[in-house]
């Protein structure tokens, strides 16, 4: 559903605006359904991709000009449009042996961790949370898929290592700043390491944050962007009520300062040069 209807979009204006179809939406097309629930009913999910398509691609003028990640802008209208179908206590988990659960049944309903964690008290580590048998979107729960991911598109160089590291740094160090001085909720007490494996942490820092189209280009901007992130994500976490998850407000939200975080660097390092220069005179 989301290859039928983000790629027939993009046929549709490519051939109004008479340009060669780009390849990009193979990528989101892919990363869409691994950020939604499994049981998200599709044509919400089409209403969702015809808008990301839309209004964060083709009005910004298509590939590589687009200033948001379009998968998570899927995953953002569904989440304000269609909240009770994206987060709480109906998440559909597989059967058969997840908590020794649904052993006779082919699925059933649960609160993710971060859900219970935010309502009640922190959850135990568990290394359920690393190899991936928790509630929770289909793509972000096993944190061994996610490293193979990492490797892969580090090895290749698609991605930056200066934003995926930087990331995880964020996320770590706001997450023990609040573990230690943070208020007395569930969420707050959580250990660092915890925050980084649940919920959709460790797959916006290694798949969202270092799209090389909406993230910062600049080598040094790229520690500052992706430490904003993992910062921002856990601040939402604790600190909004409203949202158990703050990896995809995090990633958005620093769409949006990438430019800026790139002119002062560039500014910077004109500064720092025209200096040198003087000074050699």
């Amino acid at each position: 559903v989301s290859y039928v209807v983000g790629l027939g979009i993009e046929f549709v204006v490519a051939q109004w605006k008479k340009e060669e179809i780009q390849e990009g939406f193979l990528v989101s097309g892919m990363l869409i359904p691994m950020i939604v629930p499994v049981d998200c009913p599709l044509w919400m999910l089409a209403v969702a991709t015809a808008f990301s398509v839309i209004f964060a691609k083709e009005v910004f003028g298509g590939t590589g000009m687009n200033i948001f990640n379009p998968a998570l802008i899927t995953r953002a209208f569904l989440f304000f449009a269609y909240p009770t179908k994206m987060s709480g206590d109906a998440v559909w988990v597989s059967g058969d042996s997840i908590f020794g659960l649904g052993k006779t049944v082919d699925g059933l309903t649960a609160a993710t961790p971060l859900g219970v964690a935010k309502v009640a008290e922190c959850p135990e580590f568990s290394w359920d949370m690393v190899t991936g048998l928790i509630p929770g979107s289909i793509g972000e729960t096993s944190v061994i898929a996610i490293a193979i991911g990492a490797v892969i598109l580090l090895w290749t160089g698609v991605a930056s290592w200066k934003t995926m590291l930087s990331v995880f740094v964020g996320g770590a160090v706001m997450g023990w700043i609040f573990n230690t001085i943070g208020p007395d909720t569930g969420v707050a007490q959580m250990p660092w390491y915890e925050h980084l494996c649940l919920g959709g942490f460790c797959f916006g820092a290694v798949f969202m944050a270092t799209d090389p189209v909406t993230s910062s280009r600049t080598e040094n901007g790229k520690f500052v962007y992706g430490f904003l992130i993992g910062a921002m994500a856990i601040i939402i976490r604790v600190l909004n009520p409203g949202y158990p998850e703050g990896m995809m407000l995090a990633i958005l939200l620093m769409n949006i300062f990438a430019p800026l975080i790139d002119y002062v660097v560039v500014q910077n390092n004109i500064s720092r040069r025209a200096k040198r220069a003087m000074s050699n005179k």
